[in-house]
């Protein structure tokens, strides 16, 4: 085979006595095949975020790719880049009160919303959701099986005012797209009632309302690809669990107190 002696007998002190680096890349290995069995969605840095928040174990987002490049290890998500024009904030009708910027430093300071529609089983659904970007918690939402239900929109307002009713005294950006519902007169007519102002995107420009239609995506991917909602007989049940998911396991959402402890802490 063309091996020199010395050569072969380094090899096989190395096999039978491998050193700690191989032995942690040995281990590391083992875990991301794990998890990427179990989110197979998910991406290494997503995989990595996941080992972290359950295990506990901390790898840098820079080993993980290698690891995962060794394993061959990718999301099979088809993941869609949105390429849009610079954002121009100065609008007219419809001004944005958000700026790319701006950190929210509080809760229920700037919740955005937007809806998503999918198939599963046969069916079409829509799904509204209101998500507030100081933790990224969807706070609210609704599941639709009818195209273009309006109720899916209010109702789900309706439980997010239920939420804020009691901190009226704070004062809350509701970032959304321009679609119908949301520019209607019934939609709008009770916001500033509860402190809330209403901000817009231009059309045509999902660019700025960018994190909801990332989580629009990713929420659709783990729903299919790890979820299985296509055999889910129970389909507003599986939404409700995986809400519940979102909320309590998923990495996007910080390590934040709950609502009313954290408000009341503000407002004293």
């Amino acid at each position: 085979m063309s091996i020199n002696r010395s050569g072969f007998y380094k090899w096989l002190s190395r096999r039978n006595n491998p050193s700690n680096r191989e032995l942690i890349r040995n281990e590391a290995c083992k875990i991301f095949e794990e998890f990427h069995y179990k989110y197979p969605s998910h991406g290494y840095r997503w995989l990595n975020a996941k080992i972290r928040l359950e295990l506990g174990i901390y790898y840098s987002n820079n080993y993980a790719h290698k690891i995962c490049k060794f394993l061959g290890i990718k999301s099979i998500a088809k993941h869609v880049r949105r390429y849009g024009k610079k954002v121009n904030r100065e609008l007219k009708n419809f001004p944005n009160y958000i700026l790319a910027e701006l950190n929210p430093l509080r809760p229920f300071q700037i919740v955005v919303s937007d809806m998503t529609a999918f198939w599963a089983n046969n069916h079409y659904y829509e799904l509204t959701l209101f998500m507030d970007l100081f933790n990224n918690e969807i706070i609210s939402y609704y599941l639709s099986n009818k195209k273009g239900d309006p109720n899916s929109y209010h109702l789900a307002l309706k439980d997010l005012i239920i939420k804020k009713e009691e901190y009226k005294d704070l004062e809350l950006i509701l970032h959304t797209d321009q679609g119908s519902v949301y520019s209607s007169k019934k939609f709008n007519e009770s916001l500033y009632l509860y402190n809330i102002t209403h901000s817009m995107s231009k059309p045509g420009t999902p660019t700025e309302n960018g994190a909801m239609e990332a989580i629009n995506g990713w929420i659709k991917e783990e729903l299919f690809i790890d979820f299985n909602i296509n055999s889910c007989e129970n389909i507003s049940k599986q939404i409700d669990d995986y809400i519940y998911f979102f909320n309590n396991e998923c990495t996007a959402k910080g390590n934040v107190d709950t609502y009313p402890s954290y408000v009341d802490k503000i407002i004293n």
